[in-house]
């Protein structure tokens, strides 16, 4: 059975950081594309970074320079580190492994920034 579990979100004010994991399990990893998606109310969900199985990493524009995605293959986990976050930031953020035609996703874990 897959599982990706993701964890490290809150309540952090403007201008802080937040650095959230997602565990994975059940699938070898490190065949996996990983990504980071988020989902404001009212909003669909969007692509925020990407890290492929050589490392590659690609990042949406709002979020350069501001994000960093990394992983970690020995202990099957992907990190978004945020920092500089704004209101705007604030969202359900959810890990998505992907290889070719299989996706599985986990279920989300809030960030709410404050003004």
């Amino acid at each position: 059975q897959v599982q990706l579990v993701e964890s490290g979100g809150g309540l952090v004010q403007a201008g802080g950081s937040l650095r959230l994991s997602c565990a994975a399990s059940g699938i070898t990893f490190s065949n996996y594309a990983m990504n980071w998606y988020r989902q404001a109310p009212g909003r669909q969900r969007e692509l925020v970074a990407g890290i492929g199985n050589a490392g590659s990493t690609n990042y949406v524009d709002f979020v350069k320079g501001r994000f960093t995605i990394s992983r970690d293959n020995a202990k099957n986990t992907v990190y978004l580190e945020m920092n500089s976050l704004k209101p705007e930031d604030t969202a359900v953020y959810y890990c998505n492994a992907r290889l070719r035609a299989r996706a599985y996703w986990g279920q989300g874990t809030q960030v709410t920034v404050s003004s």
